[in-house]
């Protein structure tokens, strides 16, 4: 068997994470400049720059135009799981803890688009407009994943570390508890779309660079999603209800005879 060797900006990349690690640098701390960081590692900084680049596709490391890198994660696991642990306990006890943590994505999502409208680079609208097109998936189940995509893509726009980590961790708080009834949104043509205009309207206030616009088109397509989720729940718990009457009924005759 033939073994590639490694390219060289992952040699780098690797000694970037070693240098993280041994420097203690925590989730939102800021890298060395370029310069001195290539200086320091005894690389070129066209070497460099790919090894950033990979780290950053990796989720490693967050790049903010203008502003320097900085660390996404930290390796001892903090990040998301002191955000998300707790509020997952919470969950397990109580579903409906759903909706606070669908409420307090309102403040949050409104941020983020805010920011995205200001910040966003090329490379973000482009993945803006992606994420966006997969949301006209006909299979619900690639629309539904292609709507999370959209809203952390609309994170990552805004070079907020700790707005994006918020985000990471809400999302995957709501996997399993809100993954159906976002399906359903998606089989339903008259939601999938006010769905569509709705992630349009945002869409193109953050390529304008229409910050306002942005925040409101956020929220009120939140204020749609909540409703509408709530208003699917409702309806489940109906049906079940319905669907338990007729067993209860048959129970109480056979206990009369």
């Amino acid at each position: 068997m033939i073994v590639m060797p490694r390219r060289l900006s992952d040699e780098i990349a690797t000694r970037v994470r070693a240098l993280i690690e041994e420097q203690h640098l925590e989730a939102g701390m800021k890298l060395p400049a370029e310069r001195q960081l290539a200086a320091r590692l005894g690389v070129s900084r066209n070497s460099l720059r790919e090894a950033l680049a990979t780290l950053v596709s990796e989720g490693v490391l967050l790049s903010r135009r203008g502003g320097g890198t900085f660390v996404r994660w930290q390796h001892d696991g903090w990040s998301e799981q002191n955000i998300v642990q707790p509020l997952k306990t919470l969950m397990e006890n109580d579903p409906d803890y759903s909706f606070d943590i669908l409420e307090a994505r309102h403040a949050i999502e409104a941020s983020t688009a805010w920011h995205a409208a200001m910040r966003a680079t090329e490379a973000d609208k482009e993945k803006l407009r992606a994420c966006f097109e997969a949301t006209q998936s006909s299979d619900p189940d690639i629309a539904s994943q292609a709507d999370v995509r959209f809203h952390l893509a609309i994170a990552e726009a805004s070079h907020n570390v700790v707005l994006l980590q918020t985000m990471r961790g809400f999302f995957d708080l709501l996997q399993s508890s809100v993954k159906q009834s976002r399906q359903r949104m998606y089989l339903v043509p008259p939601v999938f779309a006010q769905l569509t205009e709705q992630h349009e309207a945002i869409l193109n206030a953050i390529l304008e660079g229409d910050a306002e616009a942005a925040r409101k088109a956020m929220m009120a397509h939140l204020g749609f999603v909540h409703t509408t989720i709530k208003r699917f729940d409702e309806d489940q718990a109906r049906q079940a209800r319905i669907t338990r009457l007729p067993g209860d009924n048959d129970i109480s005759r056979e206990n009369k005879a």
